[in-house]
């Protein structure tokens, strides 16, 4: 099926990624997903099909700043710190078919530096 658009080329990624990737209750999946304004990140637990816990720029002192390197690095932190108040500490980090390049890599590096074991 030929792709019309790079969003399909985004899910198209996703979806392949996503047969690797899976979340348990012990190592839940820290789902990353980036839009044009900015960055949600949840933990997903796929054996019990809940979200354990969620944050974004939307929440708390990331709302109204740019979406860049620096507010990415502050919600992986940010990020890591509500993970570890739910008891949670080892993640398979899952791109969401997103490039690993500046934004998605500050924030993964700020959670590492956080405490998350990746």
């Amino acid at each position: 099926m030929k792709m019309k658009n790079l969003k399909d080329y985004r899910v198209r990624r996703h979806l392949r990624l996503r047969r690797k990737v899976q979340g348990t209750a012990e190592r839940p999946r820290m789902s990353v997903f980036v839009s044009n304004q900015h960055l949600y990140v949840q933990f997903i637990d796929d054996a019990a099909a809940k979200t354990l816990a969620a944050v974004s720029t939307l929440s708390g002192e990331l709302r109204g700043q740019k979406l860049n390197a620096v507010t990415a690095k502050q919600l992986g932190t940010l990020a890591a710190k509500v993970a570890q108040d739910k008891g949670i500490s080892t993640v398979v980090f899952d791109r969401g078919g997103s490039a690993y390049r500046a934004r998605l890599q500050a924030l993964a590096d700020a959670a590492r530096a956080g405490g998350l074991k990746f």
